[in-house]
Formats: structure tokens, sequence, C-alpha cells
């Protein structure tokens, strides 16, 4: 289950009343922000302006690639650990707007994670330590430490102690 809080609304959708839930100008300085970042070639200035205008936990020698897409509302809910790749063109939600209710939510994700291009992580979801997610999977639910996850709906394909027995195995 993922970790989000809900917040009804009436009359119309809530996207019909986003800026309701947030400041307009708080979207425009964060769409003029991570425009400029999606298209930086340059990881530390990318990080830098992401950490400084977003106000998002990016850990050391973390790489977003290009075309990386964090929430335009609450990017601020984004906190990616040390040392992670996000691949190409992926998108990192920590909001949903539905018909009858918005929902929030943290994404973090550790230490080491490699997340493959096309791949949309959703809200209120944490990604473990050394997790591998394969391109363009859909992370709808907590991925554990050092588990490889891929596809739509996701699912895992090994978890960390598989992985160690087929490195044994294969060092025999």
């Amino acid at each position: 289950m993922r970790r989000t809080t809900k917040y009804p609304v009436s009359g119309a959708n809530s996207l019909w009343q986003i800026y309701k839930t947030v400041s307009f100008w708080k979207v425009f300085k964060n769409v003029i922000i991570i425009q400029i970042g999606r298209y930086t070639p340059f990881l530390a200035v990318k990080n830098w302006l992401y950490r400084t205008f977003l106000r998002m936990k990016i850990g050391e020698k973390t790489a977003l690639a290009f075309m990386v897409m964090p929430d335009i509302m609450f990017p601020e809910k984004i906190q990616i650990g040390r040392n992670c790749i996000i691949g190409y063109n992926t998108t990192i939600l920590a909001h949903e707007y539905l018909i009858d209710e918005y929902r929030l939510g943290d994404v973090i994700i550790g230490d080491e994670v490699m997340i493959g291009a096309n791949s949309t992580v959703l809200p209120g979801v944490v990604i473990g330590d050394r997790a591998v997610v394969a391109a363009g999977t859909i992370v709808h639910k907590d991925v554990p430490a050092g588990a490889f996850v891929a596809g739509n709906p996701m699912r895992i394909i090994y978890t960390k102690e598989e992985m160690e027995r087929r490195k044994g195995r294969s060092n025999e």
C-alpha cells in the first residue's frame, strides 16, 4: 500500500481545483526550473537547481538523466539517495489528482538505486537501497532493498537474497 494522504474535494474534479491546493506561482516557478533542469547536461548544475529552488533532497553523485521529470507541484516531497541513476524520461510523482480527491505522498529513493528509462514512480512509495527498476516500469508499491523489479504492473523479478544465491552458485 502506498503512503498517501487523501484530500477530498467537492464539485468539479480535483485537477480543475488545482490552485486551491497549490500556489499558481509555485507551480510556475517549478515548471521553469524543471524545464531548465531537464535539458541541462551538467549533472551537478541540475542537482543544485533542484536542491536550491525545488527543495528536493538529492544525494551526492546522483545522476538524473536527460528529460527526467520530477513532480511539478510538490517536488519537495521527493528524496533521492546518494550515487543513484534515474534514467532518461523517468517521471517521479508526489501527487495524484482524481475525480473526488487528490492524494499527496513522499517518494523516498534509497542509495545506489538504478531506475531505467521511461519509468514512472508513483506517490507514497519507498525504493530501497541498491534496488534496480527496469526500464518502463510503473512503480506502484514499495521496492525492497536490493531487489530487481520490472513491468506494468510492477513485479519482483528477484530479491536481494535470490541474487546473492545466484552469485554464490556462479562463483563455484
